[in-house]
């Protein structure tokens, strides 16, 4: 059984593995050069959101060779190849956030995408990729026949975009982004060290010089202590984030039951975890809830497991429109030209579904930062034909997120009673 998992089968010569690690441990001459323009792609592929560039900047990244030397260095306590390793490390990552940060700065797009958002809160399900991709790297680099791994370890390992996420952090002046992704950072720089390490005692490099039982140990401990100080704030974070999760489906599994099974339209959804007590904003199409509802609604929240948390339903404009138009009719039908008005008022007030200044005020109380707003049907040419499309073009103070923006969508498509709305900013 042993000869499936032995790790001696295959096993390069010892002495040029660690010439290889040696030769991949300086930042200088093309070495940095490779690092900045790797730096660069990645930054624009978490500017743009592309999942492919950010790839291709993880694929071409030298940073892997300084951690690799780290952990060689403590298995086989090579303390001057050690200092070589973290002063190299340091450079590469002053200069990977020297190189985003002004990226980012000259960049005309500074809205966070869910790429950049996605190095921002680490977890121990990072150390774990960490662990197991170090650990697949470490072997291939062991190996005679180096095979396919190498690429698969530095995509899934990434070590340049929540460098670069730190960067973003640096130029936008958003702290909690700049240590959040650099702990990203430190945790796949230790936990890729530390499988080189357990890879290099388990194979049984033989140590520099001689080293007593004592200084071992010794070593042994810092390894220990720096994985525990790292794992502690990943398990808290991962304990978080499955709180929330859990949280969010419970919300989802409440708002089905009580209010869309019940035939009311939900057009709009914000759920927020961190604050406290918790909060829950919701719009309806047509459904206005009295206070007495909305406390009944805070009552059962209870009941599917959702505990300090409010409710707070905004009113709905609609309501407000079918009100007024209720009103003015009433007047109307005061006057011996009643037929004949209601015919024109209702004609009016149909065409409000196209009244800009209207729609305005209806999408403020939603989106407070739209500051304008235009909705119409144009004719566009295409090929031999005319085309019917809605255009809706508007502003906002500052950018509404991608979720924020398909809401806004879906409520103008859901209050003009149309189909298919293309939206510009």
């Amino acid at each position: 059984m042993n000869k499936f998992f032995d790790l001696h089968k295959g096993e390069e010569d010892k002495r040029a593995v660690l010439e290889n690690v040696r030769s991949n441990i300086s930042f200088t001459g093309s070495n940095l050069w490779i690092l900045m323009a790797a730096v660069f792609i990645a930054s624009i592929g978490l500017n743009v959101n592309s999942t492919a560039v950010i790839i291709g900047a993880m694929l071409i990244s030298p940073l892997m060779g300084p951690i690799v030397g780290a952990g060689f260095a403590l298995g086989i306590f090579d303390f001057h190849l050690l200092r070589k390793s973290l002063k190299n490390l340091l450079i590469a990552t002053i200069a990977s956030l020297l190189v985003s940060s002004i990226y980012f700065l000259l960049s005309p797009f500074k809205e966070a995408q869910s790429e950049l958002l996605a190095r921002t809160s680490p977890n121990i399900y990072d150390v774990l990729i960490a662990f197991f991709g170090g650990l697949v790297g470490v072997i291939a680099i062991t190996r005679v026949e180096k095979g396919n791994p190498i690429p698969g370890v530095a995509i899934a390992t990434a070590l340049m975009p929540p460098l670069c996420t730190a960067g973003y952090g640096l130029a936008t002046g958003n702290l909690k982004f700049f240590f959040g992704a650099l702990f990203l950072y430190t945790i796949n720089c230790v936990f890729i060290g530390i499988s080189t390490f357990i890879i290099v005692k388990f194979l049984k490099y033989p140590p520099v010089n001689f080293v007593d039982k004592k200084e071992e140990k010794r070593v042994q401990n810092i390894v220990t202590i720096v994985s525990v100080l790292i794992l502690i704030p990943s398990v808290y974070f991962a304990y978080s984030l499955y709180q929330e999760q859990k949280f969010r489906l419970s919300v989802n599994e409440f708002l089905e039951k009580e209010i869309v099974d019940k035939g009311h339209t939900l057009i709009y959804k914000k759920v927020s975890f961190s604050t406290n007590p918790k909060k829950i904003e919701l719009a309806l199409l047509s459904k206005n809830y009295s206070q007495d509802e909305v406390d009944m609604l805070n009552k059962k929240l209870n009941d599917f497991g959702i505990e300090n948390t409010n409710i707070e339903i905004k009113k709905s404009a609609s309501d407000d429109t079918s009100l007024l138009k209720d009103d003015l009719l009433n007047e109307v039908s005061k006057s011996d030209e009643k037929d004949k008005k209601i015919i024109e008022l209702e004609q009016e007030l149909s065409k409000n579904i196209f009244d800009n200044t209207q729609l305005l005020k209806e999408s403020k109380i939603l989106f407070p930062n739209i500051n304008a707003i235009t909705v119409s049907n144009n004719n566009f040419a295409q090929g031999d034909s005319l085309v019917k499309k809605t255009i809706l073009i508007y502003k906002a103070e500052t950018p509404l997120s991608e979720e924020d923006e398909l809401q806004f969508k879906n409520w103008i498509q859901q209050r003009l009673n149309i189909k298919n709305v293309e939206v510009f900013k």
